[in-house]
């Protein structure tokens, strides 16, 4: 059984679907933010449905960022290519 991330700290697990069930619950949750044109944000999916989300992202105009893998699942950080990228200034030790 899958828990599905929502939120920061608000987990869903359907124990009585299968994992297909999950998946597509997890897309569809991802497929609803990206519609909203979020510019930005972060999610915990299973690493089998990594695949799928890469291709819904990229339709939407997404691109992926993975972060920490914990075993079946991985962060993932959405961010719209629509945005503009945030710039910083970095100072050099050394000069």
């Amino acid at each position: 059984m899958h828990h599905i991330h929502l939120a920061e700290g608000l987990r869903l697990r359907f124990p009585a679907r299968s994992a297909d069930f999950d998946q597509g619950v997890e897309v569809g949750m991802l497929a609803a933010l990206m519609s909203q044109d979020v510019s930005e944000f972060s999610r915990r999916i299973s690493k089998a449905n990594l695949g799928q989300v890469r291709a819904v992202a990229e339709q939407f105009g997404y691109r992926l960022v993975e972060g920490e893998a914990v075993e079946d699942c991985v962060v993932l950080t959405f961010y719209s290519r629509a945005a503009r990228p945030r710039l910083r200034i970095v100072h050099s030790a050394g000069a």
